[in-house]
């Protein structure tokens, strides 16, 4: 896994075997949390249009949404890749920011 660009405090981009993920930094209330999705074919063309201004927006729609609440409607609860690949992520972030 390797970091391709970021947004200072909002969102890592990661590629990992051919995919790309966005790593958006979210928090509900006084709790911080990293959400990570892998982007589908939708918000693969969105990015190659929009490039990192859609990235800002994608990562503001997750925190948003809130997927992580108990009672969200977000459309984003049921695509977290964080826990899989969570050392991956964390990995690359320190050697990219090395």
């Amino acid at each position: 896994m390797k970091v391709m660009d970021s947004e200072n405090r909002a969102w890592f981009l990661l590629e990992h075997e051919g995919h790309l993920y966005l790593n958006a930094n979210c928090n509900m209330s006084a709790f911080g949390y990293s959400y990570m999705i892998q982007l589908n074919d939708q918000e693969l063309q969105k990015y190659g249009a929009g490039g990192r201004e859609y990235l800002n927006n994608l990562a503001h729609d997750i925190h948003y949404s809130v997927p992580i609440a108990k009672d969200t409607s977000s459309i984003y609860k049921d695509r977290e890749v964080s826990k899989p690949l969570s050392g991956l992520a964390t990995e690359a972030i320190r050697a990219w920011r090395v």
